[in-house]
């Protein structure tokens, strides 16, 4: 198992970071259903980026995580 992950596994008991962590599963489903996609159709994000006209380093944030995008900015990727 790596560090990572015995390191999670051992935050998780932790009840206040569960809980935390609970929240923010279908924020990861949406990213890792978006970044499934798009390598499922070959596009990397550049491709997808010229495709929908969105920025290819605000769809690599989104796909990090570390971006909350507006519904508008998700009909556009799913679209491309």
């Amino acid at each position: 198992m790596t560090t990572f992950r015995k390191d999670l596994k051992q935050r998780l008991k932790d009840p206040k970071f569960k809980e935390e962590y609970d929240q923010l599963e279908s924020d990861f489903v949406i990213m890792q259903a978006l970044i499934d996609a798009r390598k499922k159709l070959g596009l990397t994000q550049q491709q997808l980026a010229q495709r929908t006209k969105i920025n290819q380093a605000d769809i690599s944030k989104i796909e990090k995580g570390i971006s909350n995008p507006s519904l508008n900015t998700l009909k556009k990727l799913a679209k491309g």
